[in-house]
Formats: structure tokens, sequence, C-alpha cells
């Protein structure tokens, strides 16, 4: 911790749910990447003039999907997308550092966690006429339990000030992406 006091390193997560994908509104977004972490040059946004946050990220989860018919069946194709929005984030230098990066970059990764988690469970769901509303029921429990685990997170690595709980929350969530790596987004289910 150096001069400029703790409470500059309080960071403040906006998540931004949209349940289908909008294309008539074309806002910058960046998906999610294991290759691609984000930058401070990434938040691009004005900051909230307040004395405890020092950024925000704004992350989310959407999803689209469309039903065909197949030789007298139906499939339900989805795509689920996990993706960070510039213009809706936003940091202050003077009061954020590497470590306020890697604390705001965790919270895209657990986004991302819980955008695999949500087409798991699509996955595994089986779905009737009311595929519409049934979709929505799961999509809304899993932003339930991520809104959940990142308050658990801020609250554990204490906004990134406990260095010793961000180590290991990093190291958790890596490893949670990579064994579900696998879990990628159902081409087609059976409805």
């Amino acid at each position: 911790m150096d001069a400029r006091g703790s409470a500059y390193y309080i960071t403040v997560l906006v998540f931004l749910f949209f349940p289908l994908f909008v294309s008539a509104q074309k806002e910058e977004a960046i998906p999610w990447s294991a290759d691609r972490k984000l930058q401070w040059s990434d938040f691009k946004g004005s900051y909230f003039k307040t004395e405890w946050a020092a950024a925000t990220t704004a992350t989310g989860i959407s999803y689209a999907f469309t039903t065909t018919e197949e030789n007298g069946r139906q499939f339900l194709e989805i795509e689920v997308r996990c993706e960070f929005y510039p213009y809706r984030s936003w940091y202050r230098p003077e009061v954020c550092d590497a470590n306020t990066l890697g604390h705001e970059q965790l919270h895209f990764d657990i986004a991302e966690l819980y955008a695999r988690l949500f087409r798991k469970r699509l996955g595994e769901a089986s779905f009737t006429s009311d595929v519409k509303d049934e979709v929505k029921a799961i999509y809304k429990q899993i932003l339930k339990e991520l809104i959940a685990f990142q308050n658990k997170y801020d609250r554990e690595t204490d906004f990134s000030k406990d260095v010793r709980q961000q180590r290991l929350w990093n190291r958790t969530i890596a490893e949670e992406l990579l064994a579900s790596e696998q879990t990628k987004t159902p081409s087609k289910n059976d409805s």
C-alpha cells in the first residue's frame, strides 16, 4: 500500500446484461479472450466523481438463439457472449496501478466463467415449446449467481487490497477457466 491511501484502491463493478444481442444499437464491445487482457486504454468512459471508486469494469453476458426444424424435429441453436464495454468502463489514473487492473481483469474473467456455465446449463436442458421463457429463466438464474459471486470476490479480496486473497482468487479462477475450456456454446439442442 502506498501513500495514496487504501480508500482509493476500492473498485466498483457494473454489470450490463442484455437478454438478446442488440443489433440496432452498435456499442463498442471487446469479447472475452484468453489471449487478450484488458489494458487501461480499454477504459474509455468518464469516471464518476466520487472519493471511493477507482475504476468500473462494465461487462455483460448476452445470448441469442434460433429454432429450426429438420426432418420434423425442432432444434435450438444458441450463441452466448461475454463482453467488456469500453465506454461504460472507466478508471482514475492517479489512483490505479497494475494490481487494480488485474483485479478488474478478473471481474471480466469471472463473467466469462459464468457465460460458460450458462452454455453448459443450456446444453444440459430439455426444452418445450415454451423455449423462450425457459432459456430466459436459466439466464436470470445465471445472472443472480454471477452477481453474488462477483460481490463475494470483492469482499474477500477487499477490492484488491488483500494481496494474498487476490492471488488466491487469480489462481482459482484461472484453474476454473481452464477446467471449463471444453464447455462451449451448444450448437444444437432438441427442443
